[in-house]
């Protein structure tokens, strides 16, 4: 078992090399896109119908009676944002956190821009665009309404509703109304909080002389599919909390997948009678949500439809039908979910609220039992010191002090294996044909020296899942988006922004995409080498040869990961050649890395003055 200390080392480092290099080559693509691509077919967008309630088929039309009536159909023709806005009288939205804009024909909140967040790491860059009204290149939005047979004219994409005020802002709700004509007054109060959460409470009156039964809807529509990270880490497209079945995710190319549902254009899946949760769409950072009355039982959908080479994706409920006699009137309240992902913000929906799982909006993983207190701390000391790269670095050094005991026990077990590497090395010679032999003398040493040959391995294990944790936080939580460290990294979640091939800046030209290696890189590089270089060289020369150029692979392909991922890492490094040191010099132990560093150097000159084979 001489090599086994060893060969455990190379097992896991790669190990961790094929788990690195798959999410660097296959699973992820090396630069994050910070924009959503434009439309994709925009003609065929803009002649798609308006989206009916897809995935709650309205209940079956009595016999000779007339259908349930669908939502209207969008206006013609690819027109720009500010266009398709104007085409609609509008009820604005100014709340700290968001603007934009009401349709009152349609009552669709179809226009919605996120207030602090940009597209770049300039403040004066565009902000982040969330819902688009349709007719645009990508229609994106909110609706709310009723479905039922026989009780004349409901509310449609057509219908102009007559609002109360003009703004709607946090404590100043707006009320929007509408008169069928048949008998029916429809009402609709929308209020807003200071963030991202829309309350709708749907009212209706009848004044006619019959009873009629109405089903409450609301649903989330996106027209074409989006630019998505393609991340394996990351969730983006259809998710759910449906009561008893819980989290359901569907990507738009699963979604794709299910058998027809509600129709031959139409594929998707249905939840029935279930009660709590809400159904949405989500983003990397971005989401947005339909969500229930928490204590009434509904149907939850996701669906796709195709409209020629459109695809219209949408999540949507329905509650059971109200049935509304003469002089009566039936309510339903549901929300609305539409802004960014911020982790506090959500947690506090779900307690202030009472919204089921409504933290499983983020893609804290399976591993959200480790994942999550690493945002905590983080986010604890970002609250202290302004900076989560400084949380990253202080967060980093809380957890060495942790696992400081089982650490030093790893060290000191290294530090006598290196004591005994002449012992060990003798064995070895001396039964070199007999493998069983060895072994066992090998056995008897360590239990003679109380040495554990796989101790030695315990930092790289604690060091690979809180590595994976940190990543995952670092990609995932838009509170890391754009969040500066020092100097030239404005963006702890985006790959270090310099490049050795312009000597960083130096050179008057922009460096290729697929050559990424800044300085924060190549330190945690530097950092890697020399602690590799702590130990004495494998004897086995192929081993030796995997320790040397292992600092080198993992410095090109930590180079398009994220700036604070690589930052923790050299700090890490740094913290463990540090702590290795200390504890060599107090078990006496001969510090290996000048010797091993200037022999590198030396057998790098040798090679280069060797002369030329003729």
């Amino acid at each position: 078992m001489g090599n086994d200390k060893t060969n455990m080392f190379v097992a896991i480092a790669l190990s961790l090399v094929v788990l690195l290099g798959w999410n660097y080559f296959v699973a992820a693509p090396r630069v994050e896109q910070q924009r959503q691509a434009t439309a994709q077919n925009q003609a065929a967008q803009a002649q798609a119908p308006g989206v009916s309630p897809d995935g709650i088929p309205s209940p079956a039309p009595k016999e000779g009676g007339p259908a349930a009536p669908v939502p209207g159909t969008a206006p013609q023709g690819v027109v720009s944002r500010e266009a398709a806005i104007a085409r609609s009288p509008r009820l604005r939205i100014e709340t700290p956190a968001l603007t934009g804009s009401v349709a009152l024909k349609g009552g669709r909140i179809d226009d919605v821009k996120l207030r602090n967040y940009h597209e770049t790491v300039d403040d004066k860059s565009p902000e982040i665009v969330l819902f688009s009204p349709a007719g645009t290149e990508t229609p994106y939005y909110a609706e709310f309404g009723w479905v039922g047979q026989n009780a004349g004219p409901l509310p449609t994409n057509d219908t102009v509703w007559t609002a109360d005020g003009e703004v709607l802002s946090p404590g100043k709700p707006v009320t929007l109304t509408y008169d069928n004509g048949a008998g029916l007054v429809f009402r609709r109060i929308l209020a807003v909080d200071d963030k991202f959460m829309f309350t709708v409470r749907d009212e209706v009156e009848n004044k006619g002389s019959g009873a009629v039964t109405l089903y409450p809807y609301s649903l989330v529509s996106r027209w074409g599919k989006p630019h998505t990270q393609g991340y394996y880490v990351l969730h983006e497209g259809m998710i759910g909390v449906l009561g008893g079945d819980g989290l359901q995710e569907y990507t738009y190319d699963h979604l794709a997948k299910e058998p027809a549902y509600g129709g031959p254009s139409t594929k998707g899946k249905a939840w029935s009678n279930v009660t709590g949760g809400f159904v949405g769409i989500t983003d990397k950072y971005w989401a947005a949500a339909a969500i229930p009355d928490q204590g009434m039982p509904y149907t939850g959908a996701f669906t796709e439809r195709s409209d020629g080479a459109t695809k219209v994706y949408q999540a949507s409920v329905r509650a059971d039908g109200r049935s509304i006699e003469p002089g009566a009137s039936a309510t339903s309240t549901q929300r609305l979910f539409a802004g960014a992902k911020e982790v506090n913000a959500i947690n506090a929906y779900e307690k202030n609220l009472g919204i089921k799982q409504f933290d499983l909006m983020i893609d804290w993983g399976w591993f959200h039992f480790i994942t999550k207190p690493m945002f905590r701390a983080l986010d604890f000391f970002f609250h202290l010191f302004g900076n989560f790269g400084v949380s990253i670095l202080v967060v980093t050094l809380i957890l060495k002090i942790f696992f400081l005991p089982i650490a030093n026990r790893s060290y000191v077990s290294m530090a006598k294996m290196k004591a005994v590497q002449p012992e060990m090395t003798s064995i070895r010679e001396r039964y070199k044909d007999d493998k069983m032999k060895q072994q066992q003398a090998m056995m008897e040493l360590y239990k003679k020296e109380k040495i554990n040959p796989v101790a030695g391995c315990w930092p790289v294990l604690i060091q690979i899942p809180v590595f994976f944790a940190l990543y995952k936080v670092l990609f995932i939580t838009i509170e890391m988006r754009h969040a500066p460290f020092f100097g030239w990294i404005q963006d702890l979640a985006a790959p270090d922004p310099t490049s050795i091939v312009n000597l960083f800046g130096l050179l008057p030209f922009a460096a290729p995409d697929f050559i990424h290696l800044g300085i924060w890189p190549i330190i945690m590089g530097i950092t890697m080498f020399v602690q590799m270089k702590m130990n004495p060289t494998p004897p086995d020369p192929v081993q030796a040869q995997i320790f040397t150029f292992m600092p080198i692979i993992f410095t090109f392909m930590l180079g398009s990961f994220p700036a604070g991922l690589v930052i923790y890492w050299a700090w890490n490094n740094l913290l463990s050649v540090i702590q290795q040191y200390i504890i060599m010099r107090r078990n006496g132990v001969k510090v290996e890395l000048w010797d091993n560093l200037r022999g590198t150097f030396r057998r790098g000159a040798a090679g280069k003055n060797a002369p030329a084979k003729s």
